[in-house]
């Protein structure tokens, strides 16, 4: 049964004429199916099914993603690792998802049980992100670390040229 965290856990793998579409999509976002379907030599109800299969499956993320923090007067990133009470786990992850700042949530191995994405609009607003999250009960402690810059945004293109054989 999948959780809340984790809406979809089995994806099904994607083949070479997905990753061939995919490419197209990253170069064109904002192309139409039947454009899609034109440029790559595919029946348009062929692109169709594929975009719907992928929005049910899960396997494109939300249109969340692309939108920058920066463009909401959000400057500042950090990543922030949280040691948790393990019994508390639960709790705490339900807590962070409640701080709007908190843009994603990553369980781990290892010494740290969570790695904390956190947007803050300047140094004081950061302080109070640290102090809040440090608040939540069944939380340790915490250490973070500022992004300075980012130098290789998410992507999955060389692994989509992989895929279509490139």
């Amino acid at each position: 049964m999948p959780s809340q965290y984790d809406p979809y856990p089995e994806i099904r793998a994607l083949d070479a004429t997905d990753a061939r579409l995919l490419r197209e999509l990253i170069a064109t976002p904002r192309a139409t199916g039947v454009e899609l379907a034109a440029r790559l030599g595919l029946s348009r109800n062929t692109v169709q099914a594929r975009l719907t299969r992928w929005e049910t499956d899960g396997a494109l993320g939300s249109i969340e993603r692309r939108v920058e923090p920066r463009a909401l007067g959000y400057p500042l990133s950090a990543f922030v690792a949280v040691v948790v009470d393990q019994h508390r786990l639960d709790a705490v992850v339900e807590e962070m998802a409640e701080i709007p700042e908190v843009t994603e949530v990553c369980g781990m191995t290892g010494p740290t049980d969570l790695t904390v994405r956190i947007v803050a609009r300047n140094a004081d607003d950061l302080y109070r992100l640290a102090g809040a999250i440090l608040k939540i009960p069944g939380v340790e402690r915490t250490n973070m670390a500022l992004v300075m810059r980012e130098v290789v945004g998410p992507r999955t293109a060389p692994l989509l040229d992989r895929l279509a054989g490139d």
